[in-house]
C-alpha cells in the first residue's frame, strides 16, 4: 500500500489517531498511580499485599503479549489498539471499585494483559503508517506517549489534591478518554497491516522463519539493555541520590524528571536525527552517551553528576527501544507484527527482571555498585547496535 492509494489526507488523520492511541495509552493507567496509597487504604492492605496486586500487572503481560500478533492479524492493529484503549479504560475503573485484594489482583491483571496487546497494536499500526511515510516517525509516537503519562499524573494528583473520589476520577477518564478512542478508531487505516501482493506479483517464498530466530534474540538483548536504564531512573535514582549523596527529598527526585525529561525531548526530536544517521548509528552513539555519562556520574559522585548522567542517559537510550520495535517488524522471514510482538513481551520480562537483580546486587555490595550497570548497558547499546538497520527503512512518500 502507497500513500497514493491512501491519500495524502487518509495517511495524516491516521498518524494523529496513532499518536493519540500512544496518549491515552499512558494517560490512563498513569491517572491511577498517584492514587495507589487511596487504593491501599481503602482495601486495608499491607504494602506486600499491596506489592503482589501490582505484579498482577506485568504477569498479565507476559500472559497475553504474544497473542497480539495473532489479534493484529485478525482484526487489523489499528482497531485492536483503539477498541483496546475503550476496554483499558473501563479496567482501569474497576481498579476503583474492586472489593477485596483478590478483585484488585484480578483487576490489574486484565490491566496488563490489555496495555501488552494495546501497546503492540499501536507500534504496529505506527510502523504501518511510518512505512507509507517513507520516513521515521515512530519516535515521536513514543514521545506523546511519556507526555501522555505526565498529564495521567498530574490529573491523578489534581483529583487527589480537589478530593475528588477516585471512583468518580476513573469512570470520568473511562467515559472522557474512552470517546476519543472510538474517535480514533475511525481514523486509522483500514485492512491488514501485510500488504496483499498485487494481482500480477509473483508470489515468493519466505525465507525460513527459523532465521530470524537468533536476530530475534539479539535484539532482545538490545532492548533489555534500554529496559535497564529506564529502570534505574524510575526505581532507583531517588533512592541513591537519597542515601548515597544526602540529597533531600525534593532533590532526590529529581533524578527520575532529568531522565524522564532527556527521553521526551530526544523522542519528540529523534525522528530528524534517525533518518539523517541511521539508526545503528543513532543507538550506538547513545550507547556511548549513556555509558559516559553514567560512568562519569558514578566515578565523580555529586547531585550535579548524577543528575547530568541520568539526562545523558535518557537522551542516549531515547530512540533505542523504537529502532528494535522498528527492525523486529522488519525481520526477513517474519509477517509484520510477530517480531514486535516477541520483542514487546521479551522487553516486559527485562522491566520484571531489572528492579529485584539491582536490589539484589545493592544489598551484596551498594547501589553505587548496581547501577554500574547503566553503564553495562550503554556498552551493550554501543555493542549491539550494529544488528540495527544502518539507515530508517521505508521507500519515499508519493
Amino acid at each position: 500500500m502507497h500513500t497514493t492509494t491512501a491519500g495524502a489526507t487518509r495517511l495524516r488523520r491516521a498518524r494523529v489517531a496513532v499518536a493519540a492511541c500512544f496518549f491515552l495509552n499512558a494517560v490512563f493507567y498513569a491517572g491511577l498511580v498517584p492514587r495507589l496509597p487511596e487504593v491501599k487504604a481503602q482495601l486495608s492492605l499491607s504494602s506486600t499485599a499491596l506489592g503482589a496486586a501490582l505484579a498482577a500487572v506485568p504477569l498479565g503481560a507476559l500472559l497475553a503479549g504474544l497473542s497480539a500478533a495473532a489479534l493484529n492479524r485478525r482484526f487489523g492493529s489499528g482497531r485492536v489498539a483503539s477498541h483496546g484503549l475503550v476496554l483499558l479504560g473501563v479496567t482501569v475503573w474497576t481498579v476503583s471499585v474492586a472489593p477485596n485484594w483478590l478483585a484488585l489482583a484480578a483487576a490489574l491483571l486484565v490491566l496488563g494483559a490489555l496495555d501488552a496487546v494495546v501497546d503492540v497494536a499501536q507500534n504496529a499500526h505506527g510502523l504501518r503508517v511510518q512505512r507509507l511515510y517513507g520516513r521515521s516517525i515512530l519516535n515521536a509516537f513514543h514521545g506523546v506517549w511519556s507526555v501522555g503519562a505526565v498529564a495521567g499524573g498530574l490529573l491523578g494528583s489534581a483529583a487527589a489534591g480537589l478530593g475528588v473520589p477516585l471512583t468518580v476520577q476513573l469512570g470520568a477518564s473511562a467515559v472522557v478518554f474512552g470517546a476519543l478512542a472510538v474517535a480514533v478508531s475511525r481514523a486509522v487505516l483500514p485492512g491488514p497491516d501485510e500488504p496483499e501482493p498485487a494481482a500480477d506479483e509473483v508470489p515468493r517464498e519466505r525465507p525460513r522463519r527459523r532465521g530470524a530466530v537468533p536476530a530475534l534474540a539479539v535484539l532482545g538483548v538490545l532492548a533489555a539493555c534500554g529496559a535497564f536504564v529506564e529502570d534505574a531512573g524510575a526505581s532507583w535514582s531517588a533512592l541513591y541520590l537519597r542515601t548515597e549523596l544526602d540529597a533531600g527529598a525534593a532533590t532526590a527526585g529529581l533524578g527520575f524528571v532529568a531522565l524522564s525529561v532527556a527521553m521526551t525531548v530526544g523522542r519528540l526530536t529523534g525522528d530528524r536525527v534517525v533518518d539523517r544517521f541511521g539508526q545503528r548509528r543513532v543507538a550506538r552513539a547513545g550507547g556511548a552517551l549513556t555509558a559516559a555519562g553514567m560512568g562519569l556520574a558514578l566515578a565523580l559522585p555529586s547531585v550535579p553528576t548524577t543528575l547530568l548522567g541520568l539526562a545523558l542517559a535518557g537522551l542516549g537510550v531515547a530512540t533505542l527501544i523504537p529502532a528494535v520495535y522498528h527492525a523486529a517488524d522488519e525481520l526477513p522471514g517474519l509477517p509484520h507484527g510477530v517480531g514486535l510482538a516477541v520483542i514487546n513481551w521479551l522487553l516486559r520480562i527485562g522491566f520484571l527482571v531489572s528492579p529485584p537483580l539491582v536490589g539484589a546486587l545493592a544489598d551484596a555490595t551498594s547501589l553505587r555498585v548496581a547501577l554500574l550497570g547503566v553503564v553495562l548497558a550503554g556498552v551493550g547499546a554501543l555493542v549491539l547496535g550494529r544488528a540495527l538497520p544502518g539507515r530508517a527503512a521505508g521507500s519515499p512518500a508519493a
